[in-house]
């Protein structure tokens, strides 16, 4: 009976750790229900809202259309549920940080928090630059590059795509600083070695940009560069937060871990010219020995 009380301490340990799991997840789905049940009334009046930006700068008497029977009803619908989730984001976040909480250091715990909450902020400033920087500036150009017999007619469907193409891409791209600090946090890098590699993230930055935005030059633009100001930043703030590190010390003992040379090598370099050439002679007497035999 004693052999069994681990196996069940361990089977109760899991059961208990799935419990909390459940609830957890529960919360969050709630979360979701409750801001999607407030916000559903005015699903209407959130599109007009998300789509101004757009329609500002369509001819006048231009429309959106809806190609779709069902895309006046769905596409609203998507937009609220869409926006569910964004908003209920910090109490998602909040209850996967609770769940993982107990399992880490404090000195983990001393960075992981305030590196959530950053997280959060960020995501939100690169929706809201999306909305008020980059959308009436792809917008205006795209309403006015067009032939003139052309009748600007967008499908809200395709449109919320778009939207919520940028909306992640941006989002996304604002976690750079994130993302450099705990590279640093964890000793994969420091600030100089990052340093050094700056124009690899330009270039990565432009990359980023044609991956996480739609098919043109501009979003993809203003999204490399603050891409490329946010790793600036990660740089700045990772010097500061850990500034009781010495990097310089492990810079200096990686380049003497670099420069060492083999033990074969050592053995050739310890040689004197006299030692060097009583070994030639050596292997010169080896070979006419094999000669004559």
């Amino acid at each position: 009976m004693s052999e069994q009380d681990p196996e069940q301490s361990v089977a109760g340990s899991l059961m208990s750790h799935l419990v909390e799991l459940r609830d957890r997840v529960v919360r969050m789905v709630v979360s979701v229900l409750v801001i999607f049940l407030c916000l559903f009334y005015w699903a209407n009046d959130i599109y007009v809202y998300l789509a101004e930006p757009l329609t500002r700068h369509l001819p006048e008497g231009a429309n959106m259309i809806a190609i779709d029977v069902a895309s006046p009803f769905l596409t609203p619908f998507k937009l609220v549920l869409m926006l569910s989730v964004f908003l209920s984001m910090p109490v998602i976040l909040h209850q996967c940080w609770s769940f993982v909480a107990p399992g880490l250091y404090a000195n983990e715990k001393r960075i992981a928090g305030p590196l959530l909450v950053s997280s959060i902020l960020l995501f939100y400033a690169g929706v809201a630059f999306a909305y008020y920087i980059v959308f009436p500036l792809v917008f205006g150009f795209f309403t006015r590059v067009g032939p003139e017999i052309v009748n600007i007619s967008t499908d809200i469907g395709r449109y919320l795509d778009f939207v919520l193409a940028l909306f992640f891409g941006f989002g996304l791209a604002f976690e750079v600083p994130i993302a450099t600090i705990i590279l640093v946090a964890i000793g994969f890098t420091t600030p100089k070695k990052l340093g050094e590699k700056r124009p690899y993230v330009i270039v990565g930055a432009f990359i980023a940009g044609m991956l996480l935005t739609p098919p043109d030059i501009i979003s993809q633009v203003l999204l490399a560069f603050p891409i490329w100001i946010l790793f600036e930043a990660g740089l700045i703030a990772a010097k500061i937060i850990f500034s009781d590190r010495n990097f310089d010390e492990d810079e200096d003992e990686d380049d003497e871990a670099e420069v060492e040379t083999s033990p074969v090598e050592a053995d050739h370099e310890s040689l004197t010219d006299e030692e060097m050439e009583a070994e030639l002679d050596q292997a010169e007497n080896d070979e006419s020995s094999l000669d004559k035999q």
